[in-house]
């Protein structure tokens, strides 16, 4: 079956005046957050529930981005790719596929996405999309974020793009093949039915859009895009053009603590930037190696930071922008490279350094270092799995301070609150506070950090995967830099990215960076 757009889309080539396109527009996007919602509502992990780490969008016929929720930048961003992945195995109407594989549209082995077609008349006219980070996808250890692993394989079960629908039902042979490989198999199947519902609600609502618009609906399509792209293009067209560089580092691999490199260098000319970047390290044998797609999203997620935030995010937004990485990097590493934290902590250094490079092109857009990683902290054992990221100190803007005990970057979860976290799994938290102080003093403060102390109350197995322990977020125009993180087990401190068994009644402690200052305080 094609995938093609249908003749009734060919043929709306009428103009949409701006009042029409704007109600068609905000549509679509409320139906990419209805999707979110029902995501939401009928999942069981608290990672998607309480923390609601998951996303959703929708896509035309050709895989382009019409729409989505605002949901994890990290996400969004290489959303496109997985779509690309399931438009090359020429996916029929009535289907849903499931995919995770970093290296064939995926960002790490938790985040599951599913593609579902959505068809008129027998004929593809778009995709319903939503990717989920799952507590647990199988692995050398509970909640599938190994410190230590080398290779993908040790991370979880690895699923190329693969028919989980077939004809409106699902395959069971494949969802048990998947829950086979995993923990809490329970959890994991709830879960997966609350995308594939999500999926189902983003289909009915396009289909009554269509019924109430026709084919306007597919000119809309091709609009909502081209105004994206103009804003864009007018937006980077007023920044100077240039090339722009910047470096920076992570603090190891997981195997060894050495620093490895991050280096871009950024060209403005005219409407279009090139994002390059040659320089950084070889691919590791630890886990911060990161798929292009995480890459590309988090160069996409600064460029919407430093123009106008109102435009439309769709795939307009990206068209004038090229992203690359030499083969064989961190950055664009060849399987079977380990990449978990890439998606969580390389993510997070790419935004820092992309920042860095255009605070000359636009430094009344770029704030001071934020805390620069998303804390993760995995606990579980053969009965649970509770993961989380823990927020910190923004950086501090020119004409604000930094906030406070907030994610930063390419993530945008909430907390799990105590209650729910207590009374899911077998921790008690002894404290969450502010860090009084960690972020860095200026004419405008960064946001201070966060402590968030767990007690485990059973035998487990602790995974952090962390940065900004050794290198502190960096103030800029004379602000000082913010306080470094740091990890502790019963009070002993730890390496930024480590996997340790623990007994009972062991504490784990997290204190997160502070965001650095801006401006000189005197």
């Amino acid at each position: 079956m094609s995938n093609n757009r249908t003749d009734d889309r060919r043929a709306a080539t009428g103009d949409l005046d701006p009042v029409e396109l704007e109600i068609l527009r905000n549509q679509l996007e409320s139906v990419a957050e209805e999707m979110g919602e029902v995501l939401v509502r009928g999942a069981y992990s608290p990672n998607i529930t309480e923390r609601r780490d998951c996303s959703t969008a929708l896509f035309d016929a050709d895989g382009r981005l019409l729409a989505q929720a605002e949901h994890i930048p990290v996400h969004l961003g290489a959303m496109p790719q997985a779509v690309d992945a399931v438009l090359a195995r020429d996916p029929d109407p009535g289907d849903a596929w499931i995919l995770n594989d970093p290296f064939r549209g995926g960002t790490h082995l938790p985040d599951v996405t599913i593609v579902s077609p959505i068809s008129h008349d027998g004929s593809i006219i778009g995709y319903a999309v939503s990717r989920a980070h799952h507590a647990d996808v199988g692995g050398t250890s509970p909640g599938s974020m190994p410190a230590g692993a080398t290779e993908i394989h040790q991370e979880g079960i690895r699923i190329p793009p693969t028919r989980l629908v077939v004809d409106g039902d699902i395959d069971s042979a494949i969802e048990e093949f998947m829950l086979a490989n995993v923990r809490n198999p329970r959890e994991r199947r709830a879960d997966l039915r609350a995308q594939l519902a999500a999926n189902d609600r983003g289909r009915e609502r396009v289909g009554e859009l269509l019924g109430d618009h026709g084919s306007r609906l597919f000119a809309a399509f091709d609009a909502v895009i081209e105004y994206s792209r103009e804003r864009i293009e007018n937006e980077l067209a007023a920044l100077p053009d240039g090339t722009y560089t910047a470096s920076d580092v992570l603090e190891g691999d997981g195997v060894t603590e050495a620093d490895l490199s991050v280096e871009v260098t950024v060209t403005i000319d005219g409407a279009t930037m090139d994002v390059d970047f040659t320089g950084t390290a070889p691919q590791v044998e630890g886990n911060v190696n990161a798929p292009l797609s995480v890459v590309t999203s988090a160069v996409y997620f600064v460029v919407r930071c430093v123009t106008d935030p109102e435009i439309p995010p769709n795939q307009g937004c990206y068209l004038p922008i090229s992203v690359r990485a030499p083969a064989g990097t961190m950055l664009n590493p060849e399987p079977p490279a380990a990449v978990v934290g890439g998606n969580v902590e390389t993510s997070q250094r790419v935004t820092d350094v992309v920042f860095a490079a255009l605070a000359d092109a636009a430094p009344e857009r770029v704030p001071a270092q934020g805390q620069g990683t998303m804390n993760n902290l995995v606990i579980g054992n053969r009965e649970f799995a509770y993961y989380e990221t823990i927020g910190g100190g923004a950086g501090a803007n020119p004409d604000s301070d930094g906030l406070s005990g907030v994610q930063v970057g390419m993530t945008n979860t909430l907390n799990t609150p105590i209650e729910a976290l207590e009374q899911e799994y077998p921790l008690r938290i002894e404290q969450y506070a502010l860090r009084d102080g960690s972020g860095g003093d200026g004419e405008y403060r960064g946001g201070d950090g966060l402590v968030r102390s767990v007690t485990v109350e059973t035998d487990a197995t602790v995974s952090l995967l962390t940065e900004r322990r050794r290198h502190a977020p960096a103030g800029v125009a004379g602000g000082e830099d913010g306080t470094a993180g740091r990890n502790l087990v019963d009070g002993e401190e730890v390496p930024s990215k480590v996997t340790r068994d623990i007994e009972a009644g062991t504490t784990v402690t997290v204190e997160t960076p502070g965001g650095g200052g801006h401006g000189d305080s005197d």
